[in-house]
């Protein structure tokens, strides 16, 4: 059991570190059907109509050291992207792990 789960890592952490590098930039579709009816610029900016995107505002996250898919600090993009994406997958490894870890000790 202990090679499979470490293999699965292992896969994880590679999709996470190089794949991620590779997805689209283009907007989703939450994000396309938002800016719907609104006129955008070449950076993606709202310049006019009425579209619910003209509501959103910043997330209160926005600041935090892997806001908007990368690492802050880090100025190459595809680095700060894989170093992001290997961060996730550590961190949601490490509370899985506990939970299933708590779980076992309970039911002795």
């Amino acid at each position: 059991m202990r090679k499979f789960v470490l293999a699965g890592l292992l896969a994880a952490l590679l999709l996470a570190g190089v794949v991620s590098s590779f997805a689209s930039s283009a907007p989703d579709g939450l994000d396309s059907a938002s800016t719907r009816g609104c006129t955008t610029n070449a950076d993606g900016e709202i310049t006019g109509g009425t579209c619910m995107a003209q509501g959103a505002k910043e997330h209160e996250l926005a600041d935090s050291p892997l806001a908007d898919y990368g690492v802050a600090g880090i100025d190459n993009a595809y680095l700060s992207t894989g170093l992001s994406g290997v961060a996730g997958v550590l961190l949601v490894f490490a509370v899985t792990g506990g939970v299933f870890w708590l779980l076992r000790r309970t039911r002795r």
